[in-house]
């Protein structure tokens, strides 16, 4: 198709200064605190492998296939025109084209592919890019991806973990052994338990001798069944001896679709391209998952893979929306001098750039804590820790952040041809996913109860940074105040606890790793003054400098 210039001579007015749209951009070479951050611990091979993605995801048919997912929502085909159940859902072509690009370049798979080996890291900045070109997608590759520890578990594997590592998309109805590749969901949380799985009603009765593997029939409801198109669910239900871990296929060994039905779709605030359905087991074969009763344990190594991505996916819509605002800035004049020239906006622009690179840094830290957690015990200690910490800081601070940028568009950025009303809506969707705020909180207490290694390891990566701000050093004694604190104190500061732990986490590595620039203002701004605002800084901030940065 010929792309032909829009009229700007109309009947009653001239169109001018309106800024371009936003033009085909390599997002992996403009990004200069992504490649800071790779190049910092990662392999060589994970920024050439970043490089491409980058480049692919920044051409304007990603755009376009991003806006048609979104407009034209997947819908339920619970039956055939015969009457029988089907329980399918259609998705509009783009979707599947983003799942092709995004299973094809193995971004589900890279950090098993490549474990101990920078494969985190990969996959953390791999989402972080796929994230700009649309986040509801990016769902089904993030259960995907956190299901190979549970599998695992799985004593009768029959081919989960292989198919797990492909790398071709087939989104057709089949046996899941009749693919190269497998897709995998979750379905947790019920009516009336939500986050307290442990009030789940969900039972599950051995149609064999129980053990390791053996096969049993699911009856009950999930509130939530998210990707139900996916080609295997991960779920809990209720044994004779407790809460247990299952796999549930969508066919059955016999290769009969299983009785899993789906009773609607979710009408969501956002994340509307990704399918989220309300599903009854009626006598469903599932495949126990490690031992009876021990259920919680088993999907708790699935929810801290999937932590670390809800942290990592605000940071690519922050990134995502401050080029479109930084577009919009630089193309547009009002009062005399292109918006990006005023002083006002070259303060948000600038803020919205720090919040920005500090929750890159920190999400990146996390996957390299989880490259290593096998062989360093540092690393393993922070690896429980830093996926809670990112998830409920990074998420707390997005709303607010897409509500900035799309000011920074006006009444432009408010309608639907804009992302910036599609990066608003989907920017709650990651706090409340997989434990909202006050329960990532109460998970933080418990990790620091439990594993008082955690505290050290956190001191220890804090340490080198002591005395590279005065604002940091009051920050980190403030700390040492509030983890020293009875428990009850703590329980009442959790919230506070949790922020300043992760403020100060994102001030250190930006103070060891980041320019001058970007670090001090970082820590002027977070750590020594408490506005809620974004935009505010300090006076004789080095705004020109921060900006560079934006590419």
């Amino acid at each position: 198709m010929t792309d032909y210039a829009p009229r700007t001579e109309l009947s009653t007015h001239r169109v001018e200064n309106q800024p371009c749209a936003l033009a085909a951009d390599d997002l992996w070479a403009s990004d200069a605190a992504l490649r800071d951050a790779v190049a910092y611990a990662a392999p060589a091979w994970v920024g050439e492998r970043l490089a491409r993605l980058g480049q692919r995801l920044g051409q304007p048919d990603i755009a376009e296939w991003a806006d048609q997912a979104n407009r034209y929502p997947p819908t339920l085909r619970a039956f055939d025109r015969y009457g029988q159940r089907l329980d399918e859902v259609d998705y509009h072509p783009a979707y599947h084209a983003l799942m092709t690009l995004a299973i094809e370049g193995g971004w589900h798979a890279v950090a098993w592919e490549r474990e101990h080996d920078g494969g985190h890291q990969a996959h953390v900045a791999g989402l972080y890019l796929l994230t700009q070109a649309e986040p509801g997608f990016c769902c089904p590759l993030t259960m995907t991806h956190a299901a190979m520890p549970v599998l695992r578990h799985l004593e009768a594997d029959t081919g989960w973990q292989q198919r797990l590592r492909g790398c071709h998309y087939d989104p057709l109805a089949l046996p899941a052994w009749h693919k190269s590749t497998n897709t995998f969901g979750m379905a947790m949380t019920e009516k009336q338990g939500g986050s307290d799985i442990r009030r789940n009603t969900t039972r599950a009765e051995p149609i064999e001798a129980p053990g390791s593997g053996a096969w049993y029939r699911l009856s009950g409801h999930k509130w939530f069944c998210s990707a139900p198109m996916s080609d295997a669910f991960l779920t809990l239900a209720q044994t004779d001896e407790g809460l247990s871990c299952f796999l549930a296929p969508r066919f059955t060994p016999d290769g009969e679709r299983n009785a899993i039905e789906l009773q609607r779709l979710k009408e969501k605030c956002g994340n509307r391209a990704n399918a989220s359905a309300e599903i009854e087991y009626r006598g469903a074969w599932a495949q126990l998952v490690g031992e009876p009763g021990r259920g919680v344990a088993a999907i708790l190594e699935m929810v801290q893979q999937t932590r670390l991505d809800a942290a990592t996916a605000p940071a690519g819509m922050m990134r995502q929306a401050l080029r479109a605002a930084h577009t919009h800035a630089s193309g547009r004049a009002a009062f005399g001098a292109r918006l990006v020239e005023q002083p006002l906006m070259q303060r948000l622009l600038a803020d919205l750039a720090l919040e920005t690179e500090a929750s890159l840094w920190l999400a990146m830290r996390g996957a390299r804590a989880m490259d290593r957690a096998a062989t360093d015990a540092h690393e393993a200690a922070l690896a429980r820790l830093l996926p809670a910490l990112a998830k409920f800081w990074h998420n707390k601070r997005g709303p607010g952040f897409m509500a900035e940028a799309m000011e920074c568009l006006g009444g432009i950025g408010y309608v639907e041809e804009s992302p910036l009303a599609r990066l608003y809506r989907e920017a709650p969707v990651n706090s409340i996913w997989e434990g909202s705020g006050n329960v990532i909180c109460l998970d933080v207490l418990r990790i620091l109860a439990r594993h008082p290694e955690s505290i050290a390891a956190l001191r220890q990566e804090l340490a080198p940074a002591r005395g590279g701000h005065p604002a940091l050093d009051s920050a980190l004694a403030e700390l040492d105040t509030l983890l020293a604190a009875p428990a009850e104190t703590q329980a009442a500061q959790a919230r506070w606890l949790t922020q300043r732990m992760a403020q100060a986490l994102q001030a250190a590595l930006l103070l060891r790793q980041a320019p001058t620039a970007v670090a001090e203002t970082f820590c002027a701004t977070r750590l020594a003054a408490a506005t809620p605002q974004y935009g505010v800084l300090p006076t004789g901030a080095p705004v020109a400098e921060i900006l560079a940065r934006l590419g």
